[in-house]
């Protein structure tokens, strides 16, 4: 009987394991707009959420460019994973030191689809294989696209649409460069940073991705040829 539950236990792991693979081809269908597990989670606990798709050309290209500046600036010329990055976090871990992140576009996608958002070594595992099928599945604007619509942006408020509604009342198309990168710097932590009353350091910051943001050109080739 044991020896039965334990099979069965392990082949629906294996099937929760494989499940991310099977939808992701799914979702590179431009009619399909995924939702996140934190919108899940706000459905199953009862919770009101606010998200509207829009599309990636519907988007302010400003807004993209910082999103990008901020978050992952060698999205274009890598696969998924900044080897690089993630090798040097990876280094200072076993050396002791303090560790900065390295998870890319794809990574916090894969991470905002499929996975918890506690930070374990067990989601980092399962991350980096889902975030590099991603990238070889989906072209790099759909990515892109999907990233802005499930990201996080405030709490209860998911994708750039309603971000952009809800901290400036424009659309995201009409994001300037100021509100674009007050919004890029707004994801690391949208729970405490607030785009439209940012403390100093986050104003701060804003101007060096607003800076970045304008000289974005080489950088954004992939989603802009």
């Amino acid at each position: 009987m044991w020896w039965r539950l334990g099979k069965w236990l392990v082949l629906l792991l294996l099937a929760v394991v494989a499940l991310p693979y099977l939808l992701i081809p799914l979702y590179a269908l431009p009619q399909i707009r995924p939702v996140s597990t934190l919108m899940l989670g706000e459905v199953l606990t009862g919770r009101a959420y606010e998200r509207q798709w829009v599309g990636f050309d519907d988007i302010a290209p400003v807004l993209v460019q910082s999103v990008m500046m901020s978050e992952d600036g060698k999205y274009c010329t890598h696969s998924g994973i900044d080897w690089e990055a993630l090798n040097m976090v990876i280094d200072n871990a076993l050396e002791g030191e303090a560790t900065r992140g390295a998870s890319t576009i794809a990574m916090q996608t894969a991470k905002n689809l499929f996975l918890p958002s506690s930070r374990t070594v067990v989601r980092k595992a399962l991350e980096i294989p889902l975030a590099m099928w991603m990238d070889a599945v989906w072209s790099k604007r759909r990515l892109m696209e999907i990233y802005l619509n499930v990201a996080e942006w405030a709490p209860g408020i998911y994708g750039a649409e309603a971000a952009a509604q809800a901290y400036f009342g424009v659309p995201a198309a009409k994001l300037s460069p100021r509100q674009s990168a007050l919004m890029a710097v707004t994801l690391p932590n949208p729970i405490r940073r607030n785009a439209a009353d940012p403390s100093a350091a986050m104003r701060k910051l804003a101007r060096v991705i607003e800076q970045r943001a304008r000289q974005s050109g080489a950088y954004i080739k992939c989603l802009y040829d």
